[in-house]
């Protein structure tokens, strides 16, 4: 059998697998608030994401991104060296994410795919160039891709951090935890805003990878969707605002709804939707385009090593059936994947409101940085009048809450008001990166923001704040090894597959596959 069908043959096997994992790990970015407020019941917070999920694959255009990003030149490579590359992702993707979600750690399926390609073309450009070719790395590689990923992480730690503890802080002020006793008109404007910035970010983030954001509309002008939304932001949202406005009081007030879990409900229908819509052909997308490199050669009926692949800088686009497939297998999944749970447990043990067993322990860092904070806030405190101190001090009192020191697996985590912010302010951050091209990561976003509504609902206590920060350190640097052990580990896997062809190609596959089964078995 021909090598290169081959490995064909293999990635669309291995994006099944790729698909486990990444929906494994990523699952947390949208199940996490409501998973954790126990708002509803998990079945019915499973089949909401799973509809979010399915309603996402289903209208994504499929438009496979890493292809033409700009990670790499596509003009400047061959068929047979294409292929390796994207050999050498699609097994480096599977063990790496398998290995993230065995520790139960949360990190980004992009940032490893990105970095995935990147290593394995700097390792095929390294044996270009070492040939003969008198092209530089440079012409090669984009370097400023792998800058932009490192600026994404700093700017989704700091900024969705500090925006969650701000909001949340500001939210207890108002709302505190006795929310479900303030006026229905209260609950009503603070529903309504939630549910605009849900809309937007519905607008913005979920609508981009359908095929909607490419059609003009005549009611709009014959503007496309992406650009109105873009042109008339103000009217949008104001707009938006006085809809959900009216929507809320009327549920408030005539229908005694509990907006919170509305929010729960939409906020966690929009984030697997756009989850879906957006990231589901990182793992599907390099399989297709290595397939349809394949039938491009073949047609040609030039030798791999001729076969130029510069079509690939063009959009290529995913069969709607296969992205059905790609979906349901998220799907079963969500519904079935220990090790989903069990990054979800990770994060939601971080920011939990209860005693539970610290999963990490205190290290010198975590102690130096907690302390920092003690005497800040203490320092703060003594500026601060003691009427305003004793305000909040009441405000965010919750000594009535049952269970509080006893947390069991019925216990919520945390209260409707956190994990609506969690959502609300998740989706205004991503939805404003989105629009401002800026590289926010959504799973970085998500979670340093539920990790900030912690820190300022006091959910850290003087007990728990070392091994809390702690974990979210652990967390990060985590984050920093995805993009190095992706790019180091892909760059040798390439470069073995490149000389060694079948026999590497066998071996390494098996490999992945004992690793696979082995974490599987490990974690039943």
């Amino acid at each position: 059998m021909d090598f290169y069908l081959i490995i064909v043959i293999s990635l669309i096997v291995l994006a099944t697998a790729d698909l486990i994992v990444g929906v494994s790990n990523d699952a947390v970015n949208f199940l996490n608030s409501a998973v954790g407020s126990k708002a509803i019941s998990f079945k019915t917070i499973m089949i909401i994401a799973s509809l979010g999920v399915c309603v996402g694959a289903v209208f994504s255009s499929g438009l496979m991104e890493v292809a033409r990003k700009g990670i790499f030149n596509p003009d400047l490579f061959y068929f047979d060296e294409i292929m390796v590359l994207f050999m050498a992702v699609m097994i480096t993707d599977i063990i790496l994410l398998d290995f993230f979600n065995s520790l139960g750690l949360p990190t980004s399926t992009t940032v490893s795919i990105v970095f995935e390609l990147l290593g394995a073309a700097v390792a095929i450009s390294l044996i270009k160039i070492y040939s003969g070719e008198y092209n530089t790395l440079i012409d090669y590689i984009n370097i400023g891709k792998a800058s932009q990923i490192i600026l994404g992480i700093f700017l989704s730690i700091i900024i969705a951090f500090s925006v969650g503890a701000v909001v949340q802080y500001i939210t207890r002020l108002i709302l505190s935890f006795k929310f479900r006793k303030k006026p229905k008109w209260v609950n009503g404007i603070f529903g309504a805003l939630s549910m605009t910035s849900l809309t937007y970010f519905i607008l913005v983030k979920g609508i981009k990878g359908t095929p909607f954001a490419d059609t003009k509309f005549n009611f709009l002008g014959g503007l496309l969707l992406e650009d109105f939304i873009a042109n008339h932001t103000l009217l949008v949202v104001t707009i938006s605002l006085v809809v959900w406005i009216s929507i809320s009081l009327i549920l408030v007030y005539f229908f005694k709804n509990d907006i919170y879990k509305t929010i729960i409900i939409v906020g966690t229908f929009s984030l697997a939707l756009a989850f879906a819509g957006n990231d589901l052909v990182n793992f599907i997308g390099v399989p297709i385009a290595a397939w349809q490199s394949f039938t491009e050669w073949k047609v040609s009926g030039l030798s791999p090593e001729l076969f130029n692949m510069s079509f690939l800088s063009s959009k290529v686009s995913s069969p709607t059936l296969i992205l059905i497939f790609a979906g349901l297998v998220m799907v079963v999944t969500l519904w079935f994947s220990k090790k989903a749970k069990k990054v979800l447990k990770t994060s939601i043990d971080l920011s939990n409101q209860n005693k539970v067993n610290e999963r990490f322990q205190a290290n010198f860092l975590s102690d130096i940085i907690v302390k920092c904070f003690i005497k800040i806030s203490k320092n703060v405190e003594k500026f601060v009048p003691e009427k305003i101190n004793l305000f909040i001090a009441k405000q965010f009192d919750n000594s009535f809450i049952e269970n509080k020191f006893e947390a069991s697996e019925d216990s919520p985590a945390f209260d409707n008001v956190r994990a609506s912010i969690n959502l609300t302010i998740a989706a205004i951050l991503i939805s404003l990166a989105t629009s401002y091209k800026l590289p926010l990561s959504t799973t970085y976003v998500t979670f340093m923001v539920a990790m900030g509504t912690s820190l300022a609902d006091k959910a850290w206590g003087s007990e728990s704040a070392s091994y809390r920060v702690a974990g979210v350190i652990n967390v990060i640097c985590g984050w920093f090894l995805t993009a190095f052990v992706a790019f180091t580990i892909c760059g040798i896997i390439a470069v073995v597959l490149f000389y060694g062809k079948l026999i590497s190609l066998s071996i390494l596959i098996i490999l992945a596959a004992i690793l696979f089964i082995n974490n599987h078995q490990k974690n039943k």
